[in-house]
C-alpha cells in the first residue's frame, strides 16, 4: 500500500517541529511563536474543515490556566496549533497523554528528590510532555 506523499511531508514535518519545540522549551521555557505557526501551516497539507475542532483542546488548557495560571500561553498556541493537524480526538487523545506523562513524570521526580531529601521541582516545561502525546496520537491512534 502506498502511502500518501501529503501525509508523509506533513509527518516528517510535524515531527521536526515538534522536537524543536520541545528542545526550545526545555533549554529556555519558552515556546516560539514562529514554530506554533509552522507547526499550524502543516495542517494545511491534508486540511479538512472538521479539523477545526481540533482547537477544541487547545481551550482545555487556556482553561486551566485562566483558572489555576501556572501555564504559558506558548503552550495554549502550541495544543491549538497541533489540534489543527491532529483534529478534534486526536487533538484530545494528544492531551491526554501529555498531561498523563507529566504527572507520571512529576511522580517519578517527587520520589526520587524524595529520597535524596532535596526539594521537589515546581514547574517543568510542558511542550515536550504535549510534543510526546501528539506525535503518539499521530502515529498510533
Amino acid at each position: 500500500m502506498v502511502a500518501d506523499p501529503s501525509l508523509l511531508l506533513q509527518g516528517g514535518f510535524f515531527i521536526v517541529l515538534l522536537i524543536a519545540v520541545s528542545a526550545w522549551d526545555i533549554y529556555k521555557r519558552i515556546v516560539p511563536d514562529m514554530l506554533c505557526l509552522c507547526i499550524a501551516l502543516t495542517a494545511l497539507l491534508d486540511f479538512t474543515p472538521e479539523k477545526l475542532l481540533g482547537l477544541i483542546p487547545s481551550l482545555v488548557l487556556l482553561s486551566a490556566a485562566l483558572l489555576w495560571g501556572g501555564m504559558g500561553g506558548g503552550d495554549i498556541k502550541l495544543m491549538a496549533a497541533s489540534g489543527l493537524v491532529l483534529g478534534f480526538y486526536n487533538g484530545m487523545t494528544a492531551l491526554m497523554a501529555g498531561l498523563i506523562l507529566l504527572l507520571l513524570f512529576h511522580a517519578l521526580c517527587f520520589m526520587i528528590q524524595k529520597l535524596r531529601g532535596r526539594t521537589v521541582p515546581r514547574a517543568y516545561p510542558l511542550a515536550p510532555f504535549l510534543s510526546i502525546g501528539c506525535l503518539a496520537a499521530y502515529f498510533l491512534v
